[in-house]
């Protein structure tokens, strides 16, 4: 059986976890609910942050108290559709008895539940895509299902597998701004490109990738800038970028310039959201 001991191995916490700590008996007051052990160890060891840029733990503690938010809000929000097609809803929703409780988000917009009911540390998973109605259980809690799928060995239909990442991390949260700058092609090849681009915001340090007849997906960070960027043509021509918003003057005039070097012109930057930007 897989621990949050096995976790911790898997992938280092972070020194000083944000919002980590606080009164656990007051959260289930709040939920009627008592909570998973393993949870619990999960957020007190890493606090608000996302493992590989993708998977984002929701504390119950600080400002957002993601956790119970989302508890309150999702029998309400999913019942008009779930009266409109009660054949795509085979789970009930939290607080009905036995309902899905959400205790991760994924950037895809993608919800990690537990089934309810019974002695807590017997809840299973479920990854359930609300766009879709996808739902796909797993016989694990919350640190089973992150240590199998970050390490590989545990794929769900509802999201694409983690078997790219060789050395899973935790990014503990930033405040930081997100924008997708849409490439021309230019004559060089994608190494090349990638290449150029690494020189003009180096230091940089790898953080996976992968490619296929799909194309190519490149991770790293700028160190010493403390930007996070992908370069990739599996999703289009494109360079996406997460920085501090004080450094949005810096980021737009090194990137333009790096991308002349690269051979390319810009056709659009848009935040992660599709919103026009640097217009």
């Amino acid at each position: 059986m897989t621990t949050i001991d096995d976790l911790l191995a898997l992938v280092p916490p972070p020194t000083n976890p944000i919002d980590a700590s606080g009164d656990w008996t007051q959260v289930e007051n709040a939920l009627g609910l008592e909570l998973p052990s393993d949870f619990k160890s999960l957020i007190g060891s890493y606090g608000l942050g996302q493992f590989v840029d993708f998977i984002t733990p929701l504390t119950p503690f600080g400002s957002r108290n993601r956790l119970l938010q989302s508890a309150q809000q999702l029998l309400e929000t999913e019942r008009p559709f779930r009266e409109a097609n009660p054949d795509e809803c085979p789970y009930p929703y939290f607080p009905e008895a036995g309902g899905l409780l959400e205790w991760a988000g994924t950037d895809n917009g993608d919800r990690l539940c537990w089934v309810t009911g019974g002695h807590p540390d017997t809840w299973t998973v479920v990854a359930w895509n609300p766009r879709g109605c996808y739902y796909d259980a797993h016989e694990t809690g919350a640190a089973g299902f992150l240590h199998g799928w970050l390490s590989g060995r545990l794929n769900t239909t509802v999201f694409a597998a983690n078997e790219h990442v060789t050395a899973p991390w935790f990014e503990p949260f930033r405040e930081l701004n997100h924008v997708y700058i849409k490439l021309t092609d230019g004559r060089r090849t994608y190494p090349e490109r990638l290449r150029v681009l690494r020189e003009a915001l180096s230091p940089t340090a790898d953080r996976g990738g992968y490619g296929d007849e799909d194309g190519r997906q490149d991770h790293f960070d700028a160190t010493e800038l403390g930007w996070r960027l992908t370069y990739e043509t599996a999703y289009g021509h494109r360079i996406r970028i997460a920085f501090p918003p004080a450094d949005e003057d810096q980021v737009r005039s090194t990137l333009f310039a790096a991308i002349r070097s690269m051979g390319c012109d810009v056709l659009s930057t848009t935040t992660h959201r599709g919103e026009p930007v640097w217009g």
